[in-house]
């Protein structure tokens, strides 16, 4: 897929060129004039030894100025004037009429017709309407593709430009490592149109429209890729014994762009001293992780998009700012690995931090992308701890024989190191 930039960034220029150099000679800037290509209708019609010339819009009768002024001489009698001409003998010159400028370019057989002032490339009417029907009216073009054709390329390059994944256009786009967007043929979440790359927008502008309404959430169709991506992670994580709950709605949370700004920048940074790209992983070893957390209002319910607005609705907090690492410890007062913000890639487990505050018959859980980078690995507790150990990115809590966890976490020090991405509504 990398090479498909780059091809349509060639046949960008190759187009352009083409249509630049048309519209030079329709101004009569074309570079250096060029003799018409040879054949018994484009010979000069002088000496018939040589092209005619063909100054970039127009095929004269003559190779040049000295053949033409023979026959201009000739034909006020005096034999080409002073002009001195050195050519090689040809047949006898043509009589009459032909004298003037030779046969007719069409049927070889009739003097061109001379009005006067100017010798034409036909003996009459009848046989300039049949070599412009041949497309024989002048000089053959180059083969190769018209300005129409060129110009259509052009506008499908543009499309197609448009709708190749940019920074802009998958700012709110992407879900994060482990599975993105899904494949493509998904409607864009703005205007509807199939995007064709994945993701949930089609292209940069739904992006931007869509980050003027931020913060909020935009509901992904049952029928998107991305609603079958995040479902499928939902149960394909649920590792407890419980049977795992059905997925009724899937969210897209829109962030503002400041807010991805900052994540974006962060992600690089970690990329930078990682290097993850090169051996085949996400940029910063982004990954898919989630979150449960309390919710005080009924977002997500039955098509419910508006954020409560409460200071305390810790989920509609989290799509609002993000997470904040001075309300650590808020709801259990603790934390295995420290002041940090915890995440799993289990979902059973992060649906017990999952409660709700008003009656409802769902739950909500948030998907999140996270930069995991260097992580290090620990299978016991340690309450202490404010950031990563030195050259580490983050902490992977991870289940061992022996050790105290039962399920996986993954833990973040810095707020920019992860982002909410999707909202999962499921039963209760």
């Amino acid at each position: 897929m990398a090479t498909i930039p780059n091809a349509l960034s060639v046949l960008s220029t190759v187009a352009t060129q083409y249509l630049a150099s048309q519209a030079q000679a329709h101004n009569g800037t074309q570079g250096a004039p060029r003799a018409a290509a040879a054949g018994p209708a484009n010979l000069c019609d002088s000496c018939h030894a040589k092209p005619k010339y063909f100054d970039g819009t127009k095929t004269h009768a003559y190779c040049g100025k000295r053949c033409a002024a023979k026959i201009k001489g000739a034909a006020n009698g005096n034999g080409g004037g002073n002009v001195n001409v050195t050519r090689k003998p040809t047949t006898k010159a043509p009589a009459n009429g032909a004298a003037r400028g030779g046969m007719c370019d069409s049927c070889h057989k009739k003097p061109k017709y001379f009005d006067g002032k100017t010798t034409h490339q036909f003996c009459g009417k009848s046989c300039a309407q049949r070599a412009k029907a041949q497309g024989a009216a002048g000089p053959a073009p180059a083969a190769g593709p018209g300005p129409k054709f060129v110009q259509r390329l052009l506008e499908l390059f543009s499309s197609k430009v448009n709708a190749l994944p940019s920074s802009a256009a998958n700012r709110n786009g992407g879900g994060g490592g482990g599975g993105g967007g899904g494949g493509g043929g998904g409607a864009c979440l703005v205007c509807g149109k199939v995007s064709k790359k994945g993701g949930v927008f089609c292209r940069k502008s739904c992006a931007d429209n869509a980050e003027r309404r931020a913060p909020t959430i935009l509901e992904v169709p049952a029928s998107h890729p991305s609603f079958a991506s995040v479902a499928g992670q939902f149960k394909s994580s649920w590792r407890h014994k419980t049977a795992c709950p059905a997925v009724r709605r899937v969210y897209k949370v829109i962030t503002p762009q400041a807010s991805l700004a900052r994540y974006d920048a962060y992600r690089a940074s970690v990329e930078s001293r990682g290097n993850f790209a090169a051996s085949g992983r996400t940029a910063g070893n982004e990954n898919r992780r989630w979150h449960g957390t309390t919710r005080e209002c009924t977002l997500g319910d039955n098509g419910n998009s508006t954020l409560c607005g409460s200071a305390t609705c810790s989920l509609c907090s989290i799509i609002s700012t993000s997470y904040c690492l001075k309300l650590f410890g808020k709801k259990t007062g603790w934390g295995r690995f420290g002041a940090g913000i915890y995440t799993s890639s289990t979902s059973s487990k992060s649906n017990d931090y999952s409660n709700n505050t008003q009656p409802s018959n769902c739950k909500t859980i948030l998907l999140n992308k996270v930069v995991v980078g260097k992580g290090y690995k620990m299978t016991q507790d340690n309450t202490k701890l404010t950031a990563p150990p030195a050259g580490y990115d983050s902490v992977l809590a991870e289940v061992r024989l022996g050790g105290s966890l039962n399920y996986d976490e993954l833990i973040c020090y810095n707020e920019d190191a992860i982002r909410p991405s999707y909202l999962v509504v499921y039963d209760a």
